[in-house]
C-alpha cells in the first residue's frame, strides 16, 4: 500500500525544493523529501539539500528535534541510478562522479548521527538501499505497517556496501548479512523485531504517532539530549572500560550543567522543571 501523492507534490515543478521544511510550535522540524516522481532518490542535489536543511536545523535554537519524512509512493529509493549511469559517459567511466556521490552520502549519514538534536525517520513506504541506510542512520524510526526495507544492490551487481555500515550498527549480524545477500524486502513488523525501527503503526496513524514521540522528546532539556546523543554513539565504539571512563566524565560535566541542577531540584520539590538549555 503506497501513500498517494499530495496535490502539491504531484504538481511540483522540477525546480521545486528537494526538501520541504516545517517547524511546529514545540520545536519539531519536519524535513520532507520532495522528489516523489523519482521515489526520492538520493541524487547529489537531494543529498546536498538534505545536508543543508540538517545544518540549519542543527544550528537553530528554536529546533529541538528533527523528523525526516517523504512525499509519494516511496520513502527513498536509494541512489539515483540514472544519474550514476549517465556519469559512465565521462572519460574516467564515471569514477570521479561515483567517488563524489559515495563521499557525499557518507558525509550525509554521518551528519545525521552527529547532529546535536535527535532525528526520527517517519517511514510511510519502501526504503531501499541508501534509503534504508538513511533510516538506519536516524536515531529513531517509526514505520507504517505497510512500509518495507531492503538492500537490493546485490540483485543488480552492486553490493550495498555503504548501506551495510549503518545496517550492521542496527541489526544483528546474521540478519543484516541475509538482507545484504538476498536483497529481499523486510516488512515493517519484521524490521521491528530486528531493531531497525522502534515502532510500527497503522498508516493513517503514522503522522500523529511520530509527532507524539517527537513532542515527548522535545519537552526535555535540549542540552541534556545533546549530551546524551553524542555520548551514546561515542561509547558504543569503545571497549567496556573505556566506555565507563568516558561515560563517567560525561556524567560529571552533565551534573554541573544548570539544567541538571534544575531538573534534580524540581524532582525533589515535586514540581515541573523549567529548562534553560544550559
Amino acid at each position: 500500500m503506497s501513500q498517494p501523492l499530495s496535490k502539491a507534490a504531484a504538481d511540483a515543478a522540477p525546480d521545486a525544493p528537494f526538501v520541504l521544511e516545517e517547524t511546529d510550535a514545540s520545536g519539531v522540524r519536519t524535513l520532507t523529501l520532495n522528489r516523489p516522481r523519482s521515489r526520492n532518490a538520493l541524487s547529489l542535489g537531494m543529498m546536498d539539500a538534505l545536508a543543508d536543511t540538517l545544518d540549519r536545523a542543527g544550528s537553530d535554537p528554536a529546533v529541538r528535534i528533527v523528523v525526516v519524512a517523504a512525499e509519494g509512493p516511496a520513502f527513498c529509493a536509494g541512489h539515483d541510478l540514472k544519474e550514476l549511469t549517465a556519469a559512465r559517459q565521462e572519460a574516467d567511466r564515471g569514477r570521479a562522479f561515483f567517488e563524489r556521490t559515495m563521499t557525499t552520502c557518507a558525509a550525509l549519514m554521518t551528519k545525521v548521527v552527529r547532529l546535536p538534536k535527535p532525528v526520527i525517520a517517519r517511514v510511510h513506504a519502501l526504503a531501499t538501499a541508501a534509503g534504508c541506510q538513511l533510516v538506519a542512520s536516524c536515531d529513531l524510526a517509526i514505520a507504517a505497517d505497510h512500509a518495507g526495507f531492503c538492500t537490493p544492490g546485490v540483485n543488480i551487481g552492486l553490493f550495498c556496501s555503504t548501506p551495510m555500515v549503518a545496517l550492521t550498527r542496527n541489526v544483528p549480524r546474521k540478519q543484516a548479512m541475509e538482507m545484504l545477500l538476498t536483497g529481499r524486502v523486510v516488512h515493517a513488523e519484521e524490521a521491528l523485531g530486528l531493531g531497525l525501527v522502534n515502532k510500527v503503526v497503522a498508516g493513517e496513524a503514522l503522522v500523529d504517532e511520530t509527532a507524539a514521540l517527537a513532542h515527548q522528546i522535545a519537552a526535555k532539556s535540549a542540552l541534556t539530549v545533546k549530551i546524551g546523543k553524542e555520548a551514546f554513539y561515542r561509547q558504543a565504539e569503545m571497549d567496556l572500560d573505556g566506555a565507563y571512563r568516558y561515560a563517567a566524565e560525561v556524567m560529571v560535566e552533565n551534573m554541573l550543567a544548570r539544567d541538571a541542577e534544575e531538573g534534580i531540584g524540581a524532582f525533589i520539590e515535586k514540581r515541573s522543571p523549567t529548562w534553560e538549555d544550559r
